[in-house]
């Protein structure tokens, strides 16, 4: 498995320099190679390949316009271009429908006023970790590098990147041999939420810690002192520059968070069950701060990649499963309820929170199909509540033949289907049918009121009339 390794990197003034050089190379050649595809486009030309446009940085470096290409890396100006080629091969891929997910637009131009530069070195950058933990460059030099670990194994590459706060980083690819732990009987679903930012099938809840909310103070403060600084102005820029670093300040504490939760969950549990949420689609309604602010998605991914790497099981099941409208003990699904019911109770006697419920389905879900689509659930049998079991036949309802129940004899369940059925046409008795698998169906037919058989279906306590004869109902 390939991960990635991000370290914080201070350099001095002249490796700032050095490395404002290469983001800068680096984006005047992605650009480069941008137009000069999309002309060919305009003109109905084949698209230049890698190797043609990587001759034409060659020649540009020997021209006086371009010469300063030569003061970078030249793997930092082909790694430019394999970005742009990496970014074609997506979008064809998702005008083609190969790529899943959302659709990918075409490579855009990059700006030297974008959040994010970044430069990669591969190994024939011949970049090396010094025996005093320094990070060398080539053409840039020995950057300081704080490590907070150690990497499992030599780097195949590393990108250098700038965010938008001003902060230099150091992401190395290491490949690396999964490390599984020891197999456990324990497994959970969990319920992703709002109020309780993840509810356990056995019932434990994680409070939301909420930490954009929490910072919006600062926030807004420094957000209205930017709008008060005057376009293109220093101040401007050291204003930009304040607000960055408290937005990545409440990024790096949310993922944080979430790594110490997910290892956690990782660990204790065979096997995590999760649902599919819709977050680009809730993200559009007047909740979408607030789920922003929980980071689900990364959350998730975090759960997948780390279950991969222990060992253990991870799943999603289909957004469109009613989690919270079923009942964990019984199968029942009820009608939709308001987000301010947080617990309900069901006909057959059970009292639900409504997020623990859902995370026991969730878990139910996952165990009977451990696939990302359409994961159903087969309840378990429950035994009838003592209210509502009837053995003898003076304790059946009144009314039972009159429903086409027939009375319950001997040792009778109630869950059973009744034996007949009764058709009526308004007052009058077309005819009875026995049931068969939970079907009755009326053979015979009346002149001139039921021109073709009629069939009823028996669902739980219900009997649903499915012929198209509207007089008829079955009783």
């Amino acid at each position: 498995m390939q991960l990635r390794y991000n370290y914080r990197l201070y350099p001095d003034a002249a490796q700032r320099e050095a490395l404002a050089k290469a983001f800068g190379c680096a984006r005047v050649v992605f650009n480069d190679g941008l137009r000069v595809r999309q002309e060919a486009h305009e003109a109905g030309l084949p698209y230049p390949t890698d190797a043609e446009l990587s001759k034409r940085v060659a020649v540009a470096k020997l021209t006086p316009e371009r010469a300063w290409l030569g003061e970078v890396s030249s793997v930092v100006l082909q790694q430019a271009l394999a970005d742009l080629n990496t970014a074609y091969r997506a979008f064809f891929a998702s005008l083609s429908g190969m790529r899943k997910g959302r659709k990918v637009a075409a490579p855009r131009f990059r700006s030297r006023k974008d959040s994010r530069q970044a430069v990669r070195f591969t190994a024939n950058a011949r970049f090396k970790i010094l025996d005093n933990g320094r990070l060398r460059l080539p053409k840039i030099g020995d950057l300081e590098v704080r490590w907070s670990r150690e990497l499992p194994a030599a780097p195949t590459s590393v990108t250098v990147v700038r965010d938008a706060a001003g902060r230099h980083f150091a992401s190395f690819v290491v490949q690396t041999a999964d490390q599984p732990l020891p197999e456990l009987d324990s497994e959970v679903g969990i319920d992703l939420g709002l109020t309780h930012f993840a509810v356990m099938s056995d019932g434990t809840k994680v409070s939301a810690p909420k930490f954009l909310r929490r910072a919006a103070r600062k926030l807004r403060r420094l957000q209205q002192g930017l709008s008060r600084k005057q376009r293109g102005s220093n101040n401007r820029k050291k204003a930009v520059r304040k607000v960055a670093r408290a937005h990545a300040k409440v990024a790096d504490t949310r993922r944080d968070w979430q790594h110490k939760l997910s290892t956690q969950i990782i660990r204790d549990n065979q096997a995590v069950f999760v649902e599919d949420l819709c977050v680009a689609g809730l993200a559009r309604t007047r909740l979408a701060k607030s789920v922003h602010d929980a980071g689900w998605s990364q959350f998730a991914a975090m759960l997948e990649y780390k279950a991969a790497r222990r060992g253990r099981t991870f799943a999603r099941v289909d957004r469109f499963f009613p989690s919270t409208r079923m009942c964990s003990d019984c199968g029942r699904i009820n009608d939709k309820m308001a987000l301010n019911v947080r617990t309900w109770g069901c006909p057959c006697g059970s009292l639900h929170d409504r997020d623990v419920n859902a995370a026991k389905n969730i878990r139910a879900a996952g165990r009977a199909d451990l696939n990302d689509r359409g994961a159903q659930v087969r309840p378990a049998p429950v035994p009838a509540p003592r209210g509502e079991a009837v053995t003898r036949r003076e304790l059946a309802p009144s009314g039972a033949q009159q429903t086409g129940i027939s009375a319950l004899q001997g040792r009778e369940d109630v869950k059973r289907s009744p034996t007949t059925v009764d058709f009526y046409a308004g007052d009058r008795h077309l005819g009875s049918a026995p049931v068969h698998h939970g079907v009755a169906r009326l053979k015979k037919t009346v002149s001139g009121e039921l021109t073709a058989p009629v069939v009823a279906r028996y669902r739980g306590d219900k009997l649903f009339n499915d012929s198209d004869s509207d007089p008829v109902d079955a009783r």
